[in-house]
């Protein structure tokens, strides 16, 4: 059995040790240890992460009581060593643990809830409950667990006598036997854990809540606490001021801005498609009676191309083409032939012009991976009397 160290003391980064075994594993060694401060992967925590005698520890997990540490490098038996543990990043996933606590008991107590899920990323916390929350709900219970963090109240560790644990209400995932540790913290939350926690709830800092979605007939929610909360939040003020920048706008205003730019952009939509509309049908009238035509086009949208070929089709009583250079995202084409089929035709231009594509009724349309003059030399060998018409 290894000694749990940082049962008695989180705060413990440097410690002692003496090797009790070693074996090969996939990745490195396995070594044991007679007493750790290491915490190994379980209850929704992340492995520590640190060195033992300068070898980096890259996995820690628990099995039949021993603690088995990966690390690249054999320690033999009997090694006596010194480790250290990533103390950035226990005090980091302390925060999101003991941020997780308060945040799930007083979800839990206010909506009669359960918590069925917890998973600390390198990313977010995430959290699953068994109903449904909305995202007001949550920002009123957002306000009532930084309150919480302020009060800045002792976080208590219990370890129960099983008579003690029958009269005790706390919350838990599963019926529980033996030693059982109970976490509290007063007032808010009092939960069967093994992970590490603060001691003071104001170590927390800052508790924000980023998303709520559904999920399995509850909701899967996405928190932030302590150091990478307020990363977080830097992040999108600096996100905002360079919006608000670009916009000349407050930064308590950037929204209103961009609703007015989206307003903006789509009566200029409506515009655009009215003239559009107005340059298809002069552009068609002008090919009137031209026979067979194909267009090279530049830059227009797939319905300004299928509607200027319709248009033209129309107009010039025969074959009509339109091939529009879109730079990286190739050509688009589109051909019209009233009455006729051109199944044939769109087959052996995409397969000699590395195209995608197809349709029916006379009407096909669709992108080409070849310069517009190679895909319009290509047209000229298969339509005769064929008229090909640059743009300007």
């Amino acid at each position: 059995m290894t000694e749990k160290l940082f049962y008695q003391d989180p705060y413990l980064f440097d410690f002692s040790a003496v090797v009790t075994a070693c074996e090969p594993q996939q990745g490195g060694f396995a070594v044991v240890l007679d007493r750790t401060a290491f915490y190994p992967e379980g209850g929704g925590q992340p492995t520590d992460l640190g060195w033992i005698n300068g070898l980096p520890v890259s996995f820690v997990k628990e099995a039949g009581g021993e603690i088995r540490h990966l690390v690249p490098e054999a320690l033999p038996a009997g090694t006596a060593v010194t480790g250290r543990v990533d103390k950035e990043r226990r005090l980091d996933l302390m925060q999101q643990h003991s941020g997780e606590h308060i945040a799930s008991g007083l979800i839990c107590k206010t909506f009669g809830c359960d918590n069925v899920g917890f998973h600390i990323s390198d990313l977010f916390v995430t959290i699953d409950y068994n109903i449904p929350i909305s995202w007001e709900q949550l920002m009123i219970i957002e306000e009532e667990a930084n309150r919480a963090v302020r009060d800045n109240r002792p976080v208590r560790v219990l370890w129960p006598t099983p008579e003690e644990l029958k009269t005790l209400e706390y919350r838990s995932k599963k019926e529980l036997s033996g030693d059982v540790r109970i976490v509290e913290y007063p007032d808010v939350d009092i939960c069967a854990c093994c992970g590490t926690h603060v001691a003071f709830t104001g170590e927390v800092g800052l508790i924000k809540f980023i998303s709520v979605e559904s999920h399995r007939g509850g909701v899967r929610i996405e928190m932030l606490s302590g150091g990478r909360a307020l990363r977080y939040m830097r992040a999108l003020q600096a996100q905002n001021h360079a919006v608000s920048v670009a916009l000349s706008a407050k930064e308590t205003e950037t929204a209103a801005a961009v609703a007015r730019l989206q307003k903006e952009a789509a009566q200029m939509k409506e515009r655009l498609a009215a003239l559009e509309t107005q340059a298809v049908a002069a552009k068609a009238e002008a090919l009137r009676g031209k026979g067979s035509v194909l267009l090279l086009e530049r830059g227009m949208s797939v319905e300004a191309t299928r509607r200027l070929c319709a248009g033209v089709g129309e107009s010039c009583g025969g074959f009509a083409g339109v091939l529009s250079d879109c730079g990286e995202d190739g050509v688009r084409y589109a051909l019209s032939l009233p009455d006729g089929d051109l199944r044939e035709l769109t087959k052996a231009l995409n397969e000699a012009c590395a195209g995608r594509g197809g349709g029916k009724n006379g009407f096909v349309q669709g992108t080409l991976r070849v310069c517009p003059e190679e895909a319009a030399g290509f047209l000229q060998t298969r339509i005769p009397g064929l008229t090909v018409i640059r743009e300007g």
